[in-house]
């Protein structure tokens, strides 16, 4: 566990390669034991009920792609940015299209190559993360910041 951060073999969490800790998962399960995010971003269709903690709501249809692309690129490079000193959450309905999507995006953002980063979510995270085509072409196209 970083410090006051995840628990780094807690369910959903994601070590980036420059050991940035961030979870995963899904609305419709109970909140998992343990800490509580200090930062969420959920990606859902309509927007999600109020936590007690930051969030920010990006507009994201199930099976789809963000309603609005560049601020879900503001969103994500932000959150990879706090996900070195804050607990960043990162969830969907499922857990698995919208937020394996976000995640491997988070990967770019820390460096791995944008046409392995879906692999790479799919081996630490969930096997099944990113569900769609469309969503592995997003993952393939995101670029960091400066590209």
């Amino acid at each position: 566990m970083t410090r006051d951060g995840w628990d780094a073999d807690a369910p959903g969490v994601l070590r980036l390669p420059s050991g940035r800790l961030v979870r995963g998962r899904g609305l419709r399960a109970p909140l998992p034991p343990g800490p509580r995010p200090t930062y969420g971003v959920y990606l859902l269709g309509k927007q999600p009920l109020p936590v007690d903690w930051e969030f920010t709501w990006v507009r994201w249809p199930d099976f789809r792609l963000p309603a609005d692309r560049d601020h879900a690129r503001e969103v994500l490079v932000d959150a990879w940015r706090r996900g070195a000193d804050e607990r960043v959450e990162m969830a969907c309905a499922g857990g698995r299209g919208r937020t394996g999507t976000a995640l491997a995006c988070l990967a770019v953002l820390d460096g791995v190559p944008a046409r392995e980063a879906v692999a790479y979510v799919r081996r630490h995270y969930d096997r099944h993360a990113v569900e769609t085509p469309w969503q592995k072409r997003f993952v393939r196209r995101f670029a960091p910041p400066g590209k």
